[in-house]
């Protein structure tokens, strides 16, 4: 008789096991994400990977070799930034982004810049035909006569390439199409996923080569699969596009070898992805006259400031219930503002419809816009113009307190940098010595910031 296949039921969007299958996840709350995840032979796997009979030695941490991991440069300043310094030796990274987001072409031009420097490089493709791939590489002018190709979905095979070529770097693209003969389930399956992604990753460590696998993702930009893919690899980053079409933000949402949250910023042109190198003017494209509501922050993203434009319209409402809404900022965020604004700057919006709106496309997560925000929200309410050499940031408490950020001085410099003559910040972020060549004004209360408002 047949031995009866393993199987789970696995949310697809936790991780969460279940004995059965049920229509929602009592982890997350998430409706119809359980999936029957088949098994597949773990020993079988092992052996194929060449893990039979190996075994890990016990030894002390003080004693473990502290050696910095070696990297690898892709050629792309902005890449090596959000990978943190470059690619390590060994190191397994998944990279997302909807379809014609550019995910094949910044690897194709990563490998290419590669192999131009001697670095041995393979490109898996099981989407695309060789072919396609070589007409986008002359499209894009780029050196393919040390880039070696192969078209292949099965990882079993891959491996045995891998085993005879032996390069330094691998392109899979992409792992929803790999399938792994110790599993019976389609290809793009949640089972064929995890196990193809187990199967690269274990080959990836132990003869140490870096392997960039490209993967779909959701109507929600969120990376299509288990969500043990995202445990399983070393870096996981996605490029996704701004509101205007010609740009590309690189961004890391997971890396064990460096920062997370890090952006890298590029412009989509004839020849690829051309690199931004002076990001914070790409999101600071504003109109000739200033207007009511406008205003300019510096967020830190990762290792570097970035300056933004947030806008704020406040308009009458026409019915009961007035609209807040708020576009690259927290809608939670958002409310609790303007209940401070009201109870601690006296300023009423009870009745008023709120918009809010960050420019470029960006997403906005850290606090050091609230300064920003609220300012907006009184400015647009009032009818008083900003100029264009103010800039605002810092934190807001429930108590209208002003609290400091994180890297005062380099933000200022940044903006200082970009042309503005003034900045409203926290009175604890205010430097006690030089360094910058903006006009402060250290505010610690929200009504404090209100009063420099009316006095710009």
């Amino acid at each position: 008789m047949a031995k009866k296949q393993k199987t789970a039921f696995v949310c697809t969007e936790c991780g969460a096991d279940f004995p059965r299958w049920a229509g929602q996840c009592t982890a997350c709350g998430e409706w119809n994400t359980i999936k029957e995840l088949r098994l597949g032979s773990d020993k079988r796997a092992r052996q194929n990977a060449g893990y039979a009979g190996a075994t890990s030695d016990v030894q002390l941490l003080s004693d473990v070799d502290l050696e910095q991991a070696q990297r690898i440069s892709t050629g792309l300043d902005e890449f090596d930034r959000v990978l943190g310094g470059g690619i390590v030796k060994g190191s397994v990274a998944l990279i997302g982004g909807a379809p014609g987001a550019g995910k094949s072409t910044i690897l194709l031009q990563a490998i290419a810049n590669m192999a131009l420097a001697g670095i041995s490089v393979l490109y898996v493709s099981g989407e695309e035909s060789l072919q396609q791939i070589a007409a986008r590489a002359q499209r894009l002018k780029v050196r393919t006569e040390r880039i070696k190709m192969l078209a292949e979905t099965s990882v079993q095979q891959i491996c045995q390439v891998l085993e005879q070529e032996k390069p330094a770097v691998v392109i899979i693209d992409s792992i929803q199409v790999m399938y792994s003969n110790d599993c019976d389930s389609a290809p793009g399956s949640v089972s064929q996923v995890r196990e193809s992604a187990s199967y690269l990753t274990q080959y990836a460590k132990r003869h140490q080569v870096s392997i960039f696998m490209v993967g779909h993702v959701t109507k929600d930009q969120s990376l299509a699969g288990p969500m043990t893919l995202s445990h399983i690899v070393d870096a996981q980053v996605i490029l996704t596009s701004t509101n205007d079409s010609r740009f590309r933000v690189l961004r890391s949402d997971k890396n064990r070898f460096g920062s997370v949250g890090e952006l890298g910023f590029f412009a989509m042109e004839s020849r690829g992805l051309v690199e931004v190198k002076n990001p914070s003017a790409m999101f600071l494209s504003r109109a000739e006259k200033p207007a009511p509501g406008s205003v300019v922050t510096v967020l830190w993203e990762g290792t570097r400031p970035l300056l933004v434009e947030i806008q704020a319209l406040v308009t009458e409402s026409q019915y009961g219930n007035p609209r807040r809404l708020a576009v690259g900022l927290d809608q939670n965020r958002l409310a609790m503002l303007l209940a401070v604004l009201s109870r601690h700057g006296g300023v009423m919006t009870s009745n008023d419809e709120i918009y809010t709106n960050v420019v470029g496309g960006i997403k906005v997560s850290e606090t050091s816009s609230d300064l920003a925000v609220a300012v907006g929200v009184v400015s647009s309410l009032k009818n008083v113009v900003i100029p264009y050499d103010v800039i605002f940031f810092g934190e807001i408490g429930l108590n209208g307190e002003i609290r400091p950020v994180a890297n005062g001085l380099p933000r200022l410099n940044e903006a200082a940098k970009h042309g503005f003559k003034r900045a409203v910040i926290p009175a604890a972020n205010k430097p006690k010595q030089g360094g910058h060549a903006l006009d402060l004004f250290p505010v610690s209360h929200i009504q404090e910031a209100l009063d420099v408002l009316n006095g710009l």
